[in-house]
């Protein structure tokens, strides 16, 4: 118990120098772990590091147990915990949303749909839009947990509990349960926890969608960020480094980069989980080190992403109200409020006369008579098309 004690504070970390690369069950893994453990205890009881004896490593350290059931129970728990550590920082990245969402909530902007103007609305239903991706994430990868919670310790080989206690699986689900303080327990279906590792492949599918988000939040805050002069310019980033070793005070939108660069490296690893979740010939999948490999190196990649980037740019970010109420007056797209006015077909015309002659809509809507002025700002009022979720 010492020893693995030990090991398990990370005091043998140099003796585990396998390559992911390996056998696809893992067992070079289990078997490096067994002796390692074996050592050590034999160091604690005679004083002599290494042998077999009185502590065998098969014998005693791998008793009543397989590499079979042994790695996919470590690839789940590991899994697991690197899982609530993610769920942690998009939690924070949600509630930094969500505080914006309620900072530009008096915002008017105009959205766009194609690239092109569109309709009003405001800079605080874009973020809260945002903040409702990272929600919906979040929900995701926990639904991945109850599932990740089951172990294969106990059904040995192939599920049907050769040489192992009858009370093994239950027993050690529950001291996994009380050290990490999650709910183990045994699997429902032995012969399925050993023979597939379709959990992998779900969890990744939630990292995928979660990584297909934040790439789009990423975009969308480098486009309405752009500028200063000829960009969108609606909001402003924190300035962190120089942008260009040649265009003086050129700033650059850098971590959001990061983030689009680390998102889209973990969009590429989940073509290797398919597949390598796909591998389970028969009674045991093939492919445990890939899949153990893929899914904690994207869970802490994501990880360190989105808390770097929530402290270092989007808890910084403000609203260019100046720029943003230009753009909704010099915008074409308040002719959607005018079309019930006047039809669909003379505000299509006053909307091509205002782009050709350089002139807003309420120039032209008073100049040929159309309304009286009052009624024009009404009707152009763009907090009147905002409806009743702004």
């Amino acid at each position: 118990v010492q020893a693995a004690e030990e090991a398990f504070e990370g005091r043998f970390d140099g003796e585990f120098p396998l390559d992911v690369f390996q056998t696809g069950s893992g067992t070079s893994w289990n078997m490096n772990a067994n002796e390692v453990l074996a050592g050590r205890a034999n160091e604690i009881l005679t004083g002599s590091r290494g042998g077999k004896s009185p502590v065998h490593p098969n014998d005693h350290v791998n008793a009543g147990q397989s590499s079979n059931d042994v790695i996919p129970s470590v690839l789940n728990i590991a899994d697991r915990l690197e899982a609530e550590r993610l769920c942690g920082a998009l939690g924070t990245l949600a509630k930094v949303l969500e505080t914006k969402q309620q900072e530009f909530s008096a915002i008017v902007k105009i959205g766009r749909t194609h690239l092109q103007d569109a309709v009003p609305m405001t800079l605080g239903n874009e973020f809260g839009a945002w903040a409702r991706q990272i929600r919906l994430s979040h929900q995701r990868i926990q639904g991945v947990f109850p599932r990740l919670e089951e172990l294969a310790l106990g059904g040995t080989a192939l599920g049907t509990g050769l040489n192992t206690h009858p009370e093994f699986a239950r027993r050690t689900a529950a001291k996994l349960s009380r050290l990490y303080g999650i709910p183990f327990r045994p699997a429902e279906d032995f012969f399925e926890a050993i023979s597939a590792r379709d959990v992998q492949v779900e969890l990744f599918g939630a990292l995928n969608s979660t990584a297909v988000a934040l790439m789009k939040i990423a975009n969308d805050l480098r486009l309405l960020s752009s500028g200063p002069r000829t960009g969108f310019g609606e909001v402003l980033l924190p300035s962190l480094q120089p942008g260009s070793s040649i265009m003086p005070g050129k700033v650059n939108p850098v971590l959001l980069e990061m983030l689009i660069q680390a998102c889209a490296h973990v969009m590429g690893k989940a073509l290797s989980v398919t597949i390598a979740g796909q591998n389970s010939p028969l009674q045991l999948n093939i492919m445990m080190p890939l899949l153990a490999h893929e899914t904690l190196s994207a869970l802490d990649l994501l990880t360190r992403t989105v808390e770097t980037v929530t402290e270092n740019c989007l808890r910084g970010i403000t609203a260019d109200t100046g720029r943003c109420r230009e753009q909704v007056d010099r915008s074409l797209a308040l002719v959607t409020a005018l079309a019930p006015v006047v039809g669909y077909d003379k505000a299509a015309q006053l909307s091509k006369r205002a782009l050709q002659e350089g002139k807003t809509l309420r120039e032209l809507v008073l100049e040929e008579d159309l309304l009286p002025p009052g009624e024009a700002d009404r009707v152009l009022d763009p907090t009147s098309m905002l409806g009743n979720r702004h």
